[in-house]
């Protein structure tokens, strides 16, 4: 039981900025932090539903309302995935050697791809956010659960592209076919609820994490020999925004064929 709550705890202080308990990250901590990481998931989803619910109570703009939600993740995460997402637009734009796209992710400078990159990001994000409603909402609410799961997949199950990394540390020391079966699960859960809360709409979720998530792996063995946190950060990302897009395009469809 100790050693569950100690990766608990390293999960939440490595993904979040949520205060937590000092303690010493060694193997025996560590060992399955990643089961925990789609909780920082849920945390962010139960926070979007309680602001999506107070939005609804007072009449918010929608406006207003869609710029809070894109800026949760950021607030409960700290930017670590999107920090990611930056690196990764940069090392991708350059169309140089797999060498030099795994140096531009070490580099903490900002390049203009990375620049370019975020506004694009979240002018998407902020238009498809504003377009959100009703059951639709809860199912997003999901999808920063359902991420993670799949980046915790990744963490274990890909190829590392920099073994000295904070990825590659992570998932040498985790119980790897422990974190599997637990991710498995936790996605099934998801899909189930997702199904159960807006078929059309879960569907879609569904369908978005999936096509993320081969995207994904190709991109890594593609473009760089493997996975890295960068990486991982970038899937995230990359991840819930094509989640929302899909979702509010299946709601649309919906609302289309019900009028039809």
């Amino acid at each position: 039981m100790k050693s569950l709550f100690e990766s608990f705890i390293v999960a939440f202080s490595m993904y979040s900025k949520i205060p937590m308990p000092h303690i010493e990250w060694s193997e025996k901590s560590m060992k399955y932090s990643m089961c925990f990481f789609p909780w920082i998931g849920l945390v962010i989803g139960l926070l979007e539903y309680l602001w999506f619910l107070l939005c609804g109570r007072t009449g918010a703009s929608d406006l207003l309302r869609s710029s809070i939600a894109v800026v949760i993740p950021l607030l409960v995460t700290g930017g670590i995935h999107f920090d990611g997402f930056l690196d990764t637009t940069d090392a991708l734009s350059s169309w140089r050697t797999r060498e030099e796209r795994l140096r531009i992710l070490k580099d903490s400078h900002v390049g203009a791809f990375a620049v370019i990159g975020a506004c694009v990001f979240f002018l998407i994000a902020l238009g498809f956010a504003s377009e959100v409603s009703g059951k639709t909402a809860v199912c997003l609410c999901l999808m920063f659960a359902v991420s993670r799961s799949y980046s915790a997949i990744s963490v274990v199950s890909f190829p590392n592209a920099n073994p000295k990394g904070t990825a590659a540390a992570f998932g040498s020391h985790a119980r790897k076919r422990m974190v599997r079966r637990v991710m498995i699960v936790y996605l099934a859960a998801l899909y189930v609820c997702l199904i159960l809360i807006d078929p059309l709409a879960g569907i879609f979720v569904i369908a978005g994490s999936v096509l993320a998530f081969l995207i994904y792996y190709w991109t890594c063995m593609h473009y760089f020999g493997g996975m890295t946190g960068d990486l991982a950060g970038f899937f995230v990302s990359g991840a819930e925004l094509l989640m929302l897009i899909l979702a509010v395009s299946g709601d649309g469809i919906g609302r289309i064929w019900l009028r039809g």
